[in-house]
């Protein structure tokens, strides 16, 4: 089992900045993967960033390509987001994902982000 905590969300203002952590914790040995999700109100969850645990290779949804960044530090065991010149549109309930080497996935709570005057 893996154990996923996001922290960092809260609200923000347009043009603003916010990062969100993800610890992991548990059986995170076979962790091949982790990336960040969103759900907006009404809409599907979607892909915001992944990054591989080897070689670091990152993947990132175009809407947010250029101003979120995805990192890791293995030595404690937590993924990050730094999101940038954030928009009402990122406004979600965000989510922390890790994928082991068998294809099984785990899942954060989730962690409210509003972006909003």
């Amino acid at each position: 089992q893996v154990q996923l905590v996001e922290s960092g969300g809260g609200l923000v203002q347009p043009g603003g900045s916010l990062r969100l952590s993800c610890a992991a914790s548990g059986s995170i040995f076979g962790i091949n993967a982790m990336g960040w999700y969103r759900q907006a109100p009404g809409k599907q969850r979607e892909l915001v960033a992944t990054i591989t645990n080897i070689g670091g290779r990152t993947n990132y949804a175009d809407s947010v390509k250029g101003r979120f960044t995805i990192s890791r530090d293995n030595a404690k065991n937590t993924l990050y987001l730094q999101m940038n010149s954030l928009k009402p549109e990122d406004t979600a309930v965000y989510y922390c994902y890790a994928v082991n080497v068998l294809a099984r996935d785990y899942w954060g709570h989730g962690i409210q982000v509003t972006v909003s005057d």
